[in-house]
């Protein structure tokens, strides 16, 4: 049957969504698998839903009012929606369109029942399911009840939890039609659903299945607690029995019923085990067919399942494109970064053009493969170590992993060589002359990137660019390059362990490198200090600046005003050094401090209001001060001890070799995103040439274009716009995932746990990095401009890349989701002497904004005071 109105399943496949939906798509390609039985049916199509919103009064100024409500007002979203819905059920079914359902159903049986179910065109998509977010009706019986039936499934496009749902995707409700569904009931002896993967642990070799008897009505809307089977590779591992008291029947006139199951019936299983490993593998033949893994609700009818319907799981972290038949172990490079935000196509292939070891993108986030680093034991103790100073939570997830024995042994000789990410032993000597050789080659190089790019422009760029990366990967792998960071790194775990083992310190490093010389990222924080000392003196700035509300062309008023020009040239400055930085750095894509200048207004007013004229230098002063009587201290402390004077002399040494290097831990990375500013100036060039030639409508959609892609539309003047509308839709989507720290090529996803019992109960537990306590007011802020700090704040965030370090000076205090002993935010903890703690699992929901709390930085754990 095929209409205007109305379509048969077999004539439906999955490239009709806007036709009829997701759900309606889906069916008709499920019709369409081999050995899948489903229920015969037919959609209405959207054209009918058109014909129905165009007759209803005011849609268009309804949805409008519902488009501009804030998010935060429910209320609102409440009234209008269920005032759409009102006016969307009170219109009639079109003659024509009633017509060609009431010959469907004459061609099925129009005697028959029937569940009528919507079918959005925004639903069952790989991003967003959609789930239970419209209507169904089931056992509807007779034209005229499914006709009423028909058209409150097209209201349901507005009820409350659609709309909420759509506004939290990014749906706009204008653009989203409603199909609905008409299907011959099946009336199942027992019903549930299958997921193909793990909805839990993401592991695509798992498979579970819910059972209950009667209708899957009772499982869907938890009035029975139903059966669960865990099958793995065609085996049932694990399974729970449940007492169904109630099942959901249909009734011979129409609807359904609550029964209570009979007593003798109640604890035993809904299915055999044969039925259920049968059911699995039905379910794996529907998930080859659509490409991942499916959430089918089914029904069994004597011995034979009926696929009602199936839908992707959405909420499973993607994985890496790796399909070679291995067991894998990735670890995410976001937590080592600290970025564990979604990135776009083209920050994600930037990245990987430039990073030192190859990486994978899965969920928006880019993972590299530890797997052949874990295959030996001599490895695996190796890099379990490095995962025990720097993220005690990996560790725990890796070791989750090998004691299951799924990494396949690896001899010797195939091992990676070197220690793993560390590079060769740092054998450099300790002189100030090294680091300072570093950064001069740094800066060479990156002058010679500037000159050199200004005469690339089309094809020529994008071959130019390739050039630099290999430069750019040069400069990071430069041997010595390499020995300076693991110089400062190794020598601040020697002071911890030797002079804990020695003297019962700890953490004595987190002092002693107070103050250290040539940390860029330190010295930028102290630099806005700087800024705010010439901007308050002069309060017709520091009223214009509390003005600017995100203007980024502020600047051009500042000079007219008294003190105007000076505050000017001071922002300048300060962006000429520092204004390639922006919050998630590592993504090309971000805006920077010198695209938006008005970023870093607030952080000025707070300086301005918060500290007095020269508190740049008297913290540096404070914490050098503070580092020599530290030294001093232990070096005496030792010297008293019998064999002293040789443990001394071992400890001024690293002492000075921790204070030469642990500063220059921060360059590195100052040079990539230099690097990755003149990159990203040169290729937006390009991006508004493609404007100004009509081939983008929008500069940023080569933000959804990967390097080599952006290069291709450079060359041929073409760009698929509806790769560009899929991008939008999977970023969006990714940024609804929250990355795993271990994801293994099954699909699990791990997080680890501390396994400790050493803590007050309550306390949340996280990582040591920068010792002291402090207690204080919890301000949870998770967007940098919009923070507002005031002294003896205690700043927790979900992690904190360099960009954060302004806000460090305002704080006493630094908890985070993310981090490890050797990562940004830690370092410059501890060379603003603020005890810290981070890797604390959800601290950003666990902990209440203006709640008082205690940081212990040297227990690792924090405390919920009020």
């Amino acid at each position: 049957m095929t209409g205007r109105y109305v379509v048969g399943f077999e004539a439906v496949d999955r490239t009709q969504v806007a036709v009829v939906g997701g759900k309606g798509a889906h069916l008709g390609a499920l019709s369409r698998v081999d050995g899948v039985r489903v229920p015969a049916g037919f959609c209405v199509t959207t054209d009918a839903f058109r014909r129905v919103a165009a007759a209803t009064p005011s849609l268009d100024d309804r949805l409008d009012r519902l488009a501009r409500l804030r998010p935060e007002d429910r209320e609102g979203v409440r009234s209008v929606s269920a005032e759409i819905r009102r006016a969307v059920e009170d219109v009639a079914v079109p003659g024509d369109v009633a017509a060609e359902i009431t010959r469907a159903l004459a061609g099925l049986g129009a005697d028959a029942a029937y569940a009528v179910r919507s079918s959005a065109t925004a639903e069952d998509r790989p991003t967003a399911s959609f789930a239970g977010q419209q209507d169904t009706y089931l056992n509807v019986r007779g034209p005229d009840e499914i006709l009423r039936h028909v058209r409150r499934c097209w209201a349901s496009l507005f009820s409350e939890r659609a709309v909420t749902y759509r506004r939290r995707n990014g749906v706009d409700h204008s653009s989203v039609r409603m199909a609905v569904v008409v299907q011959r009931m099946v009336f199942p002896d027992a019903a549930g659903v299958l997921f193909t993967a793990d909805p839990v642990s993401g592991n695509r070799r798992v498979a579970t299945v819910d059972a209950g008897f009667g209708l899957g009505e009772a499982l869907v809307s938890g009035l029975v607690d139903p059966d669960v089977f865990t099958v793995r590779d065609d085996a049932i591992v694990a399974r729970r029995i449940a007492a169904k008291r109630r099942a959901v029947h249909a009734l011979p006139g129409g609807g359904t019923r609550e029964e209570e199951v009979d007593p003798a019936r109640q604890e035993q299983p809904a299915l055999t085990d044969d039925q259920v490993v049968r059911l699995v593998r039905l379910g794996r033949r529907i998930e080859a067919a659509f490409g991942g893994p499916q959430d089918i609700e089914w029904g069994l009818v004597g011995d034979d399942f009926h696929i009602l319907q199936s839908r992707p799981i959405t909420t499973l972290f993607p994985l890496p494109a790796v399909d070679d038949g291995e067991s894998r172990v990735y670890l995410s490079v976001g937590h080592q970064q600290m970025m564990t935000d979604a990135m776009k196509p083209l920050g994600l292939s930037m990245w990987r053009r430039t990073a030192m070891a190859p990486m994978h993108e899965a969920g928006g986030r880019l993972f590299v493969d530890a797997t052949r680093h874990l295959a030996t034991p001599a490895g695996r103790a190796a890099f379990l170590d490095l995962m025990t100073r720097s993220d005690p939570l990996t560790r725990d997830a890796l070791e989750t992993v090998l004691e299951r024995g799924e990494i396949a042994p690896t001899s010797p000789e195939h091992a990676p060589a070197g220690p793993p990410f560390g590079g060769p032993p740092a054998a450099v000597e300790t002189d100030q002359a090294v680091v300072t050789a570093l950064v001069e080659r740094s800066r060479a190089s990156i002058a010679a990137l500037r000159r050199d790019i200004r005469t690339r422009s089309g094809p020529a760029l994008f071959d130019f660019l390739e050039e630099a990366f290999v430069e750019h990967k040069r400069v990071l792998a430069d041997p010595v390059n390499v020995q300076a960071i693991m110089a400062g790194m190794q020598a601040t775990w020697w002071l911890n362990d030797k002079l804990g083992e020695w003297l019962g310190e700890t953490n004595a490093a987190d002092t002693l490198t107070l103050s250290a010389p040539g940390n860029v990222t330190s010295e930028m924080g102290l630099a806005l200090l700087d800024v705010a000392d010439v901007i308050r003196p002069h309060p017709e700035v520091v009223a214009f600046l509390r003005g600017v509300d995100g203007d980024d062309g502020f600047l051009d008023g500042l000079p007219g005003l008294p003190g105007g020009r000076e505050a000017c040239d001071a922002i300048g400055a300060y962006l000429d050094r520092y204004g390639m930085r922006c919050v998630g750095e590592i993504d090309i894509t971000r805006p920077r401090w010198s695209e938006r200048p008005a970023t870093l207004v607030p952080l000025i007013l707070d300086h301005v209001r918060n500290f007095a004229p020269g508190e740049a230098a008297r913290r540096f002063e404070q914490g050098r001060q503070a580092a020599e009587r530290k030294a001093r201290e232990v070096l005496t402390r030792l010297r008293a001890r019998p064999d002293g004077e040789a443990r001394a002399d071992e400890t001024r040494r690293m002492i000075d070799r921790v204070r030469t290097f642990v500063g220059y831990r921060e360059y590195p990375k100052y040079d990539i995103v230099s690097r990755y500013f003149v990159y990203k100036q040169a290729l937006m060039a390009e991006a508004d040439r493609l404007v100004r030639d009509g081939v983008l409508t929008d500069r940023e959609d080569v933000f959804f274009l990967t390097f080599a892609e952006f290069g291709d539309v450079v060359r041929t003047h073409r760009i698929d716009g509806r790769l560009v509308r899929e991008r939008r839709d999977a970023y969006r989507w990714h940024r609804t995932l929250t990355p795993p720290r271990v994801l293994t090529s099954d699909g699990e996803a791990l997080t680890g746990a501390y396994r400790r019992d050493d803590v007050p109960a309550g306390a949340l537990v996280g990582l040591p990095v920068s010792h002291g306590t402090v207690e204080g007011r919890a301000r949870v802020v998770l967007d940098l401009a919009r923070a507002e700090l005031e002294p003896g704040d205690i700043l927790v965030t979900a992690h904190t890349d360099p960009s954060w370090t302004p806000l460090f000076v305002a704080v006493a205090g630094l908890v985070t989701e993310v981090g490890g002993q050797m990562t940004h935010g830690a370092v410059i903890a501890r060379e603003y002497g603020l005890p810290a703690v981070v890797n604390v699992p959800d601290a950003t929901r666990l902990i209440r904004d203006g709640q008082r709390i205690r940081v212990h930085g040297s227990g690792g754990y924090v405390e919920l005071l009020t």
